[in-house]
């Protein structure tokens, strides 16, 4: 990908300098020609089009400011309720990511819904050890958050 964006912005200044004037605009509009110059080259890179990647990763911050609104509001629900009543418990997860980026990205994800942490990772990465603080609720929310994490996960580090 850094190739695929520095040869990107390399055919921008080239277009802007074979132009008349060096102005924003040019530059612009030679990122704009980059890009499509890219996209029909794209089968000559081993990694998939930039954009694409840049938008899976887009799509991954809105899932994770989305999660962090909801689990703010969680939280703060649980706390100003005026009787504390939680049924913690640990329970398991099961993954099929791979490498640590990839693992440690839903581990931080995982502890954004209200009430989990996630204490253990199997040493073989399969496994993640999560406590839940309401154990029905919890692991019902943690379990739907990682599909979701985990597709969204998988849409920026891999292929």
């Amino acid at each position: 990908m850094p190739v695929q964006v520095l040869l990107n912005i390399f055919i921008a200044y080239l277009w802007m300098f074979l132009q008349d004037s060096t102005s924003i605009i040019n530059f612009i509009s030679g990122y704009f020609v980059g890009l499509l110059v890219l996209f029909f080259m794209r089968r000559f890179f081993q990694k998939p089009f930039y954009p694409f990647t840049l938008a899976a990763v887009g799509k991954l911050l809105v899932i994770f400011i989305h999660e962090l609104a909801t689990s703010s509001l969680m939280v703060m629900k649980h706390v100003l309720r005026p009787k504390l009543d939680v049924k913690p418990g640990i329970f398991k997860v099961e993954t099929d990511l791979e490498g640590d980026l990839e693992i440690t990205l839903l581990s931080l994800l995982i502890c954004l819904t209200p009430g989990s942490v996630v204490m253990e990772i199997t040493p073989d990465e399969k496994v993640l050890y999560v406590h839940g603080l309401n154990m029905p609720e919890s692991k019902d929310s943690v379990l739907k958050s990682k599909l979701v994490f985990e597709k969204a996960i998988k849409d920026v580090t891999r292929k």
